[in-house]
C-alpha cells in the first residue's frame, strides 16, 4: 500500500527538556503531540530539520531524544481499531501500549505474545527496539509476532511493510531505533492464555555455572525463564543467581480461591519514590547488602510457586519513579548479549571486573536467547546479562573497558538502553549496518529522521 494523507496544519510544539528513563543525558528539543495522522504528515513534512519518534519514554538512553531538534510524541496516536478472537490479531495505532493491551484483552483471555520488563511501552517503540523478553529463547522478539506494520516515510507517503511487503524496510525498521520513519498501526498476534497466573518455580543457583546448567535445563520444561544475578559476589561464588521459570497456568493447575477468577488479579499496592535519593544511598556496601539478603532469602531447592503476570513479568512497574533511587544524576543501563560459545567466558569475565571494581550493580537480570531476525536487532543466540549503574566518576570509562570485553568475544550492546557507546565499537557489533543504511535511504534520501544516538554512533551519513 502506498498512500499520501490530506494535509493539515501542523501543530504548534512546546519547548522542553527530555531525558530517557536513565535520566541521563539531558536533551532540549522542540516536542510536537499530533491527535491525527494528517497534523503527523504535517509535522514530518514541515521542513528539513531531524525528527524522531518517541513512545513512552522508557527506553533508558537517548535513542528518543533529539537535542536541539524536534522530537513527535505519539501516545495520543493509540487507538485499538480491530480484533479478530478467532486468530488473535489485534490492529492498533502505535501509540498504544502493552499496559492497554493487557487491560483490555487479559479479561478475554489474552495476552501480549512477547513483553519486555515494563508494560509501559508503546508498541510502535517496542517494535523499532525489537524489544526481547523472558521467553526469547522460544519465541523471539514481539515483532516476531508482528504480521505488518504501516510506516510514514520522510515524504509523508505511508507504506504498508510486512515480511512479504516492502520487506527490506520491514527488517530494518524492526530495531532500526525509529529512523526509516514513523510506525502508524501494526497488526499483531496475541496470545490466548487460561489465567492472569503463572505456574513455575523459584531455586537458587550457586555460581555462573550452575546458573547456566539451571537455564539449560528450563528450556524442556519452561517457556520463560529469567534470573537475578548477584554481581557482588566472587571467587566461588561468582555469579551467584536466583533463577525464576514459569509458563502461564491453566485452570486445573490454579488453586480454588484463585480458579473462581482466573483472569482477573487481586490489586497491589503501588509504591512511589517521592523524590530522588541522595548519591550516597547507593554504593558498593549497600548493594552488596541487598544481594546477600536477597540471595539468602531463598531455598537451595526448587520451590513450585503461583506467580500473578504482574510480579512475574513487571516487578519494577510496581514501584512508581523507581528511576529515582539513583538520585539527579541519573543511571546508565547496560545490557549485552554473547554468542553461545562465548558466553559463559564472557559473563565470567565482566562479572570479575564488575566485583573488582566495586561497581556492584543493583539491579541486574540474566536470560537466555533464541534465534533472531533484523538488520539491527539486538539479539542472538546465547546469554545476555543486563546491569544498572549509578552515574559516578569513571562509569563512563569503565564501561569502555567492557564495551572491549564483549567485542572481542563476537557480542553486542542493546541501542534502547545504550547511552555511551563510541561509534567505532558501534560498526564493529553491527555488520549489518551497510544493509540497514541502503534501506534507510530509500525510505529517508535526506536523513530526516535522526537522533540523538544516531548521531553519536555515526549511524547515517551526514
Amino acid at each position: 500500500m502506498t498512500d499520501r494523507l490530506e494535509s493539515s496544519a501542523t501543530p504548534k510544539p512546546r519547548h522542553a527538556l527530555l531525558t530517557g528513563w536513565g535520566r541521563y543525558p539531558l536533551s532540549e528539543s522542540d516536542i510536537y503531540r499530533p491527535e491525527k495522522i494528517a497534523e503527523l504528515q504535517a509535522v514530518v513534512t514541515a521542513d528539513a530539520t531531524s525528527l524522531i519518534a518517541r513512545g513512552a519514554g522508557r527506553a533508558y538512553g537517548d535513542a528518543a531524544l533529539n537535542d536541539q531538534n524536534r522530537v513527535v510524541d505519539l501516545t495520543r496516536l493509540n487507538r485499538m481499531l480491530a480484533f479478530d478472537a478467532a486468530t488473535g490479531i489485534l490492529r492498533c495505532e502505535a501509540g498504544v501500549t502493552i499496559a492497554e493491551l493487557i487491560d483490555v484483552f487479559m479479561p478475554r483471555g489474552f495476552f501480549p505474545p512477547v513483553t519486555p520488563g515494563t508494560r509501559f511501552v508503546t508498541l510502535g517503540g517496542s517494535i523499532a527496539a525489537d524489544v526481547h523478553g523472558k521467553n526469547h529463547h522460544r519465541d523471539s522478539s514481539l515483532a516476531s509476532h508482528v504480521t505488518s506494520f504501516d510506516l510514514m516515510i520522510a515524504s509523508g507517503e505511508v507504506l504498508r511493510c510486512s515480511r512479504e511487503e516492502n520487506a527490506e524496510l520491514f527488517r530494518a525498521t524492526v530495531g532500526g531505533m525509529g529512523l526509516t520513519g514513523v510506525i502508524l498501526e501494526l497488526e499483531l498476534r496475541m496470545r490466548r492464555v487460561e489465567s492472569a497466573y503463572l505456574d513455575g518455580e523459584l531455586t537458587r543457583a550457586g555460581n555462573i555455572d550452575a546458573a547456566i546448567e539451571a537455564f539449560e535445563r528450563a528450556d524442556a520444561e519452561w517457556g520463560y525463564s529469567v534470573a537475578w544475578i548477584d554481581c557482588a559476589s566472587r571467587m566461588g561464588a561468582l555469579g551467584r543467581s536466583v533463577l525464576n521459570v514459569g509458563n502461564f497456568a491453566t485452570l486445573d493447575r490454579l488453586p480454588r480461591n484463585l480458579a473462581q477468577n482466573p483472569l482477573g488479579t487481586i490489586p497491589r499496592l503501588s509504591p512511589l519514590v517521592p523524590f530522588d535519593l541522595p548519591g550516597f544511598a547507593l554504593n558498593s556496601l549497600t548493594v552488596k547488602a541487598f544481594n546477600a539478603v536477597y540471595y539468602a532469602f531463598h531455598r537451595e531447592t526448587a520451590a513450585h510457586t503461583i506467580f500473578d503476570y504482574e510480579s512475574f513479568f513487571y516487578p519494577l512497574d510496581s514501584i512508581r519513579n523507581w528511576n529515582r533511587i539513583y538520585g539527579k544524576r541519573g543511571f546508565v543501563q547496560y545490557q549485552c548479549v554473547w554468542p553461545p560459545g562465548e558466553s559463559r567466558a564472557g559473563l565470567v569475565e565482566v562479572l570479575e571486573a564488575i566485583s573488582r571494581s566495586r561497581r556492584g550493580s543493583f539491579l541486574a537480570v540474566l536470560k537466555k536467547f533464541g534465534a533472531q531476525d533484523g538488520l539491527l536487532s539486538f539479539p542472538m543466540p546465547g546469554y545476555t546479562l543486563a546491569l544498572d549503574f549509578p552515574m559516578t566518576e569513571g562509569l563512563l570509562e569503565f564501561l569502555d573497558s567492557i564495551d572491549a570485553m564483549v567485542l572481542k568475544r563476537g557480542g553486542r550492546v542493546y541501542l534502547a538502553k545504550d547511552a555511551r557507546l563510541s561509534a567505532e565499537t558501534f560498526r564493529a557489533m553491527y555488520p549489518n549496518l551497510a544493509k540497514w543504511q541502503a534501506a534507510k535511504a530509500v525510505a529517508d534520501p535526506d536523513n530526516r529522521f535522526s537522533s540523538s544516538l544516531s548521531r553519536r554512533l555515526g549511524m547515517c551519513p551526514a
